[in-house]
């Protein structure tokens, strides 16, 4: 059979994966009475799917995860189905747990936790990203029993600082809590 779908290191393929660990021409798929069919093109480092390493042929799944060598995974959506959610997706981003007091960033849980006056301020700015919480909001949601008069702008910014540090600790490459200067501040946080 003709491969509808040729993956490999050269550049005639169809998918091309430039890393040394893929073969010229690594894999292919056929299709054969309205069957997908991975078969490995006798690879160095093998094809896998689901985890397993390719021996012969396999024919494809909606959501079979398909690895090329160590270095590249994609996951095979029939031309008739539905898209899976990616978990990539679903793992970017913020998450909080009112009840256990639980953070999630980028799907990793947030440890050590946050302190008590970080976890306030993050499930003010939570409530609804987007909007942008007045400095008197802040002080409020995270100092209640105190004197409002005598939390100082130096204090809020050093605490808005300090999560932002907790949060870049497991996601470098987004700024969840945005100063709005004059205003007060809020939460970007695309996908939850």
């Amino acid at each position: 059979d003709q491969p509808l779908l040729l993956i490999g290191r050269d550049a005639q393929c169809d998918v091309v994966i430039s890393d040394r660990q893929v073969s010229r021409r690594h894999a292919a798929i056929t299709v054969e009475d309205e069957q997908y069919i991975l078969q490995d093109l006798n690879s160095k480092n093998g094809t896998f799917v689901n985890g397993q390493e390719l021996s012969g042929i396999h024919i494809l799944q909606d959501g079979d995860e398909i690895q090329i060598a160590l270095c590249c995974k994609l996951t095979f959506v029939g031309a008739d189905a539905t898209a899976p959610v990616l978990l990539d997706e679903v793992r970017r981003g913020l998450r909080m747990d009112p009840d256990s007091k639980r953070v999630w960033v980028a799907g990793r849980e947030l440890e050590p936790p946050l302190s008590v006056a970080q976890y306030r301020l993050l499930a003010l700015l939570y409530q609804e990203p987007g909007r942008v919480y007045s400095r008197d909001e802040v002080v409020a949601a995270v100092w209640p029993e105190d004197d409002r008069g005598g939390i100082s702008e130096q204090a809020i910014d050093a605490l808005a600082r300090r999560l932002r540090e907790r949060l870049a600790e497991v996601d470098p490459d987004t700024q969840y809590v945005v100063t709005v200067r004059g205003h007060g501040f809020r939460l970007e946080n695309a996908v939850v």
